[in-house]
């Protein structure tokens, strides 16, 4: 009984966090089929990218290693320099719907179940360390190459994080700040 009250609070806050957004910021539309990042202000189009993102197909995330981008509802968490991929932006994830499944599946216990809710209710980044996974966002490309472009180009590429370019990376930190919605879809 106590998990479920915790679920429905959980949902409670994930609702009442989803509800931040204010009219006028930006949102970021990703379309895992179309391989596209929309960036939309009061429902109005603004940019377009060609993103790659996991290379574990169709389907949610669910397990750490999966290789899988998430579905759902996500916010920028933080921003980071990457030498690796020239720049991260964090999102939440895990948020409270993965946790709920991660819960409802065995994959994670109650205890990081409530840590997960525990940090959307601070408004916190989730714990990275469970078996779901973390460290999700989107970045850049690192150095870039032919080769490298090519293959960003024709495949599904990451370990669950969403792909630009360096130059398409850069741009859309011109639309985005901590908070940013960012809506993944199959």
């Amino acid at each position: 009984m106590r998990i479920i009250y915790i679920y429905i609070t959980s949902l409670v806050l994930l609702l009442s966090y989803t509800s931040l957004a204010h009219a006028g910021e930006y949102q970021l539309l990703v379309s895992k089929k179309k391989n596209e990042l929309i960036v939309e202000k009061n429902g109005q189009l603004i940019k377009k990218y060609h993103i790659a993102s996991g290379k574990g197909g169709k389907g949610t995330k669910r397990l750490r290693g999966d290789s899988k981008t998430p579905l759902g509802i996500y916010r920028v968490a933080s921003f980071k320099e990457s030498s690796r991929f020239h720049y991260f932006i964090q999102l939440d994830y895990p948020n409270l719907i993965d946790a709920w499944y991660g819960y409802k599946n065995e994959i994670i216990d109650a205890g990081n179940f409530k840590r997960i809710a525990a940090a959307y209710k601070k408004q916190e980044t989730p714990p990275q360390d469970t078996e779901l996974g973390g460290f999700i966002g989107i970045h850049g490309l690192g150095i870039t190459n032919d080769e490298k472009l090519t293959i960003h180009h024709a495949l599904n590429w990451t370990e669950g994080c969403i792909a630009l370019t360096n130059e398409e990376l850069n741009d859309l930190k011109n639309y985005v700040t901590i908070g940013t919605s960012v809506i993944i879809k199959e």
